[in-house]
């Protein structure tokens, strides 16, 4: 089915578009709308809200990392309504200028609502809108949501600074310190954690729904015009029976990896390191995807059960892939924020530390340098890095990629294999553009 989509944007992050977002999701859920989402970019952290506000899965559509036959393929789903939330501001992409939200919006032909934070503005604002609207022909600026707006006069005025440009103003929401939603050094506090998530929906959705004109915001969406969705998968599983980790600590895993594994016939066996579960005894694969293991490396540390399952499964000679937060549970040891040193699983030979912190972050070209479960020998793949840990000692494993940046910048080598276990900082999001 291919629904109606209608893209929220912004000038730039920290416009409130992720709660705009999220109270228009409840309020459309709540109005009878059947409706979905998906969130642009990379980001696992959004997603989960999405899904709690909707009550759908919320997939990633990444014009930079994914080929178009995996977005026209992302795109679809049962709903009637996709609102999709951008990432950053519209025109903002990789290192290489591609891969925006603009991008995304131009190649399916959706409309863009911009969420424009005037909470220090005036008449200014009607000049960021003309600027937005006009920067690209092939980007259609269709209406505005107002946020954070100070008070009647202040609305009245702004709309006013507004009308010539011709963009509707859909709605104007108040500033309102229920509407803030807490975050940490990756983004949000994940949506599980959140003391009192549906409340908190609720309200937004309540604000929302009574700030925005809901029905003017369903007639400006418009099918996508994607290409009829390609037949291939990002990745082939890893094995046909993989254990997956997933709990708080190891909560960064694509949904559309896990999909796409399960379409190609693999059987996935959850377990919750925190737990102290060990990977299913059959599993033939083990996947650590990212998360925040540094909040709970002392607790991982201690879990016998869950480090000793780990070390099996590579002793069986079973598959054993980290990305990130996995990949350093895979070292021997972590260093956590406060200098605590923590015994990891010792299966690849290296350490890393929380505490010595350097942002990594940006889009990867990569290549694998041997055979692994990721695919053979010069599988070449594409993802992102976004991580303050950094290796602090590295042994005699071999390295897992060579990767590049957006520009095609060599980056060198990154992350370690040693036998059938592999693992790095990146974050893989699909195979690379034929």
């Amino acid at each position: 089915m291919v629904a109606a989509g209608i893209v929220i944007a912004a000038p730039h992050s920290g416009s409130g578009k992720t709660v705009v977002t999220l109270g228009l999701l409840r309020a459309l859920r709540r109005a009878g709308v059947d409706v979905a989402s998906r969130k642009v970019g990379p980001d696992y952290i959004d997603p989960r809200f999405h899904a709690a506000a909707s009550g759908r899965p919320c997939r990633n559509l990444d014009p930079w990392a994914m080929r178009p036959e995996t977005l026209a393929r992302l795109a679809e789903g049962d709903a009637e309504l996709l609102v999709v939330e951008g990432v950053m501001g519209l025109f903002d992409g990789a290192a290489d200028g591609t891969g925006s939200t603009a991008d995304l919006a131009a190649l399916a032909g959706w409309p863009v609502v911009l969420v424009m934070d005037v909470a220090r503005q005036g008449q200014s604002a009607a000049a960021v809108l003309h600027g937005f609207s006009r920067f690209r022909s092939d980007v259609d600026v269709a209406g505005v949501i107002l946020n954070r707006v100070g008070s009647d006069s202040h609305e009245a005025m702004i709309r006013a600074a507004l009308a010539p440009s011709g963009v509707p103003v859909l709605g104007a929401v108040r500033r309102d310190a229920a509407l803030d939603l807490p975050s940490r050094h990756l983004g949000l506090v994940q949506a599980e954690e959140h003391a009192d998530l549906d409340a908190f929906l609720d309200g937004a959705a309540a604000r929302l729904g009574a700030a925005v004109d809901l029905e003017a915001l369903r007639v400006l969406a418009r099918p996508a015009r994607f290409a009829a969705p390609g037949a291939g998968f990002a990745l082939p599983p890893l094995g046909q029976r993989t254990a997956v980790a997933a709990d708080a600590a190891f909560a960064f895993a694509y949904p559309h990896l896990l999909e796409d594994w399960r379409a190609q016939g693999a059987e996935l066996l959850p377990f919750s390191p925190l737990a102290d579960e060990a990977p299913d005894a059959a599993a033939d694969a083990v996947y650590l995807p990212g998360g925040y293991p540094e909040l709970h490396a002392g607790r991982l540390a201690g879990n016998r059960s869950f480090l000793d399952g780990l070390r099996a499964a590579a002793a069986r000679g079973a598959a054993v892939y980290g990305e990130c937060g996995g990949y350093m549970v895979l070292g021997e040891a972590l260093e956590d924020a406060d200098g605590g040193t923590h015994a990891m699983a010792g299966l690849l030979p290296v350490a890393t530390s929380f505490a010595r912190r350097t942002l990594h972050l940006g889009y990867r070209r990569a290549v694998t340098l041997a055979d692994s479960a990721l695919g053979p020998a010069g599988t070449e793949l594409r993802g992102h890095e976004f991580h303050y840990a950094s290796i602090t000692s590295a042994g005699a494993g071999e390295p897992l990629f060579s990767v590049s940046d957006a520009r095609g910048a060599d980056l060198g080598a990154l992350g370690s294999r040693c036998g059938t276990v592999c693992g790095s900082f990146l974050h893989v999001v699909d195979r690379a553009f034929s």
